[in-house]
């Protein structure tokens, strides 16, 4: 998916000795388009459905860091190349040497790769087509909102192969649509499609086609990138803290960064702008 004809960046550099034949190159896992301040984070394994192996759990971490130390950029649309799915979730061809329960909780805890799309500063968004499952469906969890096409099908499959939800999605789920409704989908693997991820709220839109989902999602996008970005910034941090304070405590917080706003370049920008009845310059000072 490679929209209005730019060249995408590559996150990785060429992946040699996956499947294909020794040294084979391999085309890069993530990719990045830009449009002014908006940049598209695609997950590249189309022939996987962009089943997760390492080069995504490497990959997006890396890419997300160069994003948000980019000032150019202001926010993220988080998607899926190839017209089958968003992501697959883990993907069952990738072998590892056998490892003991120890040794797999070490590996995990040196990794927690999907934590990068937590630790991203500015707004990203999940533009989710087809299928969204497992791991898939944790990265989605981890944006701050999520858009679906029609075709759209999410489901957390794991407990059916004797595991559970191991990307944040235990945790990231119930906070998003309750504890009861969380558990029926962890426990039966059920899969929804995108009109009861709507009603769930799990998305806050539902498109017809992949095309209307990604004019939205670039619509939405470029909205927010039109806005002073450090307002954009802080109102996530102080919206994703309402989840781990008591009410006092995230009070104290969003006082503290809106005395912060009102000290910056750009709010008085936006008031020069509004009295001068011209389109504000958002420089993010």
């Amino acid at each position: 998916m490679q929209a209005r004809g730019k060249d995408p960046e590559t996150s990785l550099a060429a992946e040699p000795g996956l499947p294909g034949g020794a040294g084979v190159v391999q085309p890069p896992a993530i990719l990045v388009e830009r449009d002014g301040g908006v940049a598209r984070i695609i997950l590249n394994r189309p022939e996987r459905i962009n089943a997760i192996d390492d080069s995504i759990r490497f990959g997006l971490p890396e890419t997300l860091r160069g994003l948000d130390c980019d000032p150019e950029v202001r926010v993220a649309i988080l998607c899926g190349n190839g017209p089958r799915g968003f992501c697959a979730g883990a993907d069952i061809r990738e072998t590892r040497p056998p490892e003991t329960p120890v040794e797999a909780h070490a590996r995990l805890g040196r990794a927690p790769w999907i934590d990068s799309l937590d630790q991203f500063t500015k707004p990203i968004i999940a533009a989710v087509h087809g299928v969204c499952m497992g791991g898939g469906f944790e990265m989605a969890l981890a944006c701050d909102f999520r858009l679906a096409s029609l075709d759209a099908l999410f489901s957390l499959p794991e407990t059916g192969l004797g595991l559970i939800p191991g990307a944040g999605g235990t945790q990231r789920l119930p906070r998003l649509i309750g504890l009861g409704p969380a558990l029926h989908l962890m426990l039966t693997g059920e899969r929804i499609d995108a009109a009861e991820a709507k009603r769930l709220n799990l998305v806050t839109k539902v498109l017809d086609t992949r095309d209307e989902l990604m004019a939205a999602a670039d619509a939405i996008a470029r909205t927010i990138a039109a806005k002073p970005p450090t307002a954009s910034r802080f109102v996530k941090k102080a919206v994703r803290a309402s989840t781990e304070m008591s009410l006092a405590q995230g009070l104290l917080l969003e006082r503290d960064l809106f005395a912060l706003l009102l000290t910056t370049e750009d709010r008085v920008e936006a008031a020069n702008a509004f009295r001068e009845k011209r389109a504000p310059r958002f420089t993010g000072s």
